[in-house]
């Protein structure tokens, strides 16, 4: 099916950005098919909460989102907001994320705690061979900077940014330094 979509684009090599559970994705998707992406971003990254959080915290994450999404969207949203951002995000961001955040179904919101806390990703990180741009916000409460660090140690030839004062949303909170730092990372790689 994948392949099928890339296809379809009439894409040769895209470049694969992932941020939080999407860098997750990422990360399977070069499991599945490592000849497909030409490169790697994965933005406030996990290998998976198995693949990158001691067994306690992985438990206590899950039990808590399993919690939240049996709440109103509104609490839910006041509840996540503090730990996405930094101590003090412009109030359109928070509010654009907050708006986004709303829609969220509970269905799925399980379905990706239950994939996230099960999933352990560490076993392809050492194995990728196209050039990865880790990129962690310096103020992340969610995927914390030693994560990154994991990351980074673990991928061969890979290379870690970090955006001082930036929380887990840093393609939101500080759009234009995570853009340039992409935009630079994806020019070096194809250099």
């Amino acid at each position: 099916m994948l392949t099928f979509f890339v296809d379809a684009l009439e894409l040769e090599r895209p470049h694969v950005v992932g941020l939080s559970f999407g860098a997750g994705l990422a990360l399977e998707l070069y499991r599945r098919h490592p000849q497909l992406p030409a490169s790697l971003v994965l933005a406030s990254a996990y290998a998976g909460w198995a693949g990158s959080l001691p067994p306690e915290v992985v438990e206590e994450r899950l039990r808590e989102v399993l919690r939240q999404a049996d709440l109103p969207a509104d609490e839910v949203v006041a509840e996540w907001l503090p730990s996405l951002f930094s101590g003090s995000p412009p109030v359109a961001v928070v509010e654009e994320v907050a708006v986004i955040m709303r829609d969220f179904h509970p269905a799925g919101m399980r379905a990706m705690a239950y994939a996230f806390a099960e999933a352990d990703l560490r076993d392809v990180l050492p194995r990728i061979e196209v050039p990865t741009l880790l990129l962690c916000g310096e103020a992340d409460q969610r995927s914390p900077l030693t994560v990154a660090e994991a990351l980074h140690a673990a991928i061969p030839h890979s290379t870690l940014v970090v955006l001082d004062g930036v929380g887990h949303q840093s393609n939101v909170e500080a759009a234009d330094r995570f853009n340039a730092e992409v935009r630079r990372f994806l020019r070096q790689s194809l250099e």
